[in-house]
């Protein structure tokens, strides 16, 4: 794991298109903005989780590779989380 400090406004970059910017800074929270390609999924690891979960149950056991490209299925959920 790298581990970086980073002060209120600064940045780092993922490759090339994957900006990661410290909005600002209270007692425990961090505010994060993260701007990609639209074709780069962006999740909580919580909704991750749940997605990945929820591809196992539906190949019936089976496991599904996410790529960098996002398949339909996460892309079918994360419709249905942007129209909550």
């Amino acid at each position: 794991m790298l581990v970086l400090t980073r002060k209120t406004n600064q940045s780092i970059m993922i490759g090339d298109d994957v900006e990661v910017c410290v909005l600002a800074v209270s007692r425990d929270k961090i505010r994060l903005g993260i701007t990609a390609p639209r074709e780069v999924p962006v999740f909580r690891k919580e909704v991750y989780a749940s997605i990945k979960e929820e591809q196992v149950s539906a190949d019936g056991g089976a496991t599904k590779q996410v790529d960098g490209g996002a398949t339909k299925q996460v892309e079918k959920a994360l419709d249905e989380l942007s129209n909550d």
